[in-house]
């Protein structure tokens, strides 16, 4: 068997296995097993997610992905993968520095400038204010729910450095109120008018991760919402990377939302026979 390549990027913390379709037998493989074998820190690659960029359905797009997060789920959306997607693609030749590509929640727009990638995302859904979620302690915390590409709630608190994040991260992600999908929890402590300082427990890694493109995205937007915060939202990441939130709100509807950050390569790699005969 010969070796495949693949590069390891990081978009803010977010880090992720990337692969060309061009270069790997792709239609042969069972993509959320290949995504639970690469994952795993320790015995293999290590990353939050594994992403193979595939040939688009329409041809005036520059290419499609596949997106898996490392428990092997396949998913809708993910911010920073995404932007780590697009400069992928761009020092590939798969697209020029202006880009459209499909996921399976939209088609989303991309502009790399350097390791800076900004994208344009879907339209925040499903927006509830002070949704109520009851814990096992008989406290009841109040959160922000909404859906960014995937289902985010955001509790705001004093400091984020005091949250257990994934004791209480992984109880509202499993909790009856969201059920049957789950959802992403953010932690997220107001730094002034136009900062946040964010923590993510993050659906289908089903740990804390090091950034969130998709809740940087939420809390921003229900940092506008609940404490009138104002544009261009700047949302210091657990990795102290800093990813830059802009939006405009029409009558209780956020459209023309960018995220923009950094999406770094960290190095190219071949995975041996071993890992893949697994």
């Amino acid at each position: 068997m010969s070796r495949i390549p693949f590069w390891k990027m990081s978009g803010a913390g977010n880090d992720f296995i990337l692969m060309d379709y061009r270069e790997v037998p792709w239609r042969q493989w069972d993509l959320s097993q290949v995504a639970k074998t690469l994952c795993p820190r320790r015995t293999s690659v290590g990353a939050d997610g594994f992403i193979l960029l595939i040939p688009p359905q329409d041809p005036a797009h520059h290419f499609a992905w596949r997106f898996f997060n490392a428990d092997g789920s396949e998913a809708e959306m993910c911010g920073n993968g995404a932007r780590c997607a697009a400069r992928f693609a761009h020092l590939k030749g798969l697209a020029p520095c202006e880009m459209r590509f499909e996921t399976l929640s939209g088609v989303l727009e991309a502009w790399v400038q350097g390791e800076e990638v900004r994208i344009r995302m879907g339209d925040p859904t499903e927006i509830r204010e002070a949704v109520s979620v009851s814990l096992d302690s008989g406290k009841v915390l109040s959160v922000v729910f909404l859906n960014t590409g995937v289902p985010h709630a955001v509790q705001f608190v004093e400091d984020v450095e005091d949250v257990d994040v994934v004791g209480l991260g992984r109880r509202i992600r499993h909790h009856e109120v969201f059920q049957p999908a789950g959802t992403n929890a953010d932690f997220v402590q107001i730094v002034d008018r136009s900062t946040l300082k964010m923590r993510t427990y993050e659906r289908g890694v089903e740990d804390e991760t090091l950034a969130c493109g998709t809740g940087a995205v939420a809390c921003a937007v229900a940092g506008h919402r609940v404490h009138g915060m104002e544009a261009p939202i700047s949302v210091i990441t657990r990795s102290g990377r800093v990813l830059k939130i802009h939006f405009q709100e029409k009558e209780g509807r956020y459209q023309e939302v960018f995220l923009a950050g950094e999406a770094r390569l960290i190095y190219e790699g071949l995975l041996s026979p071993d890992i893949l005969g697994e």
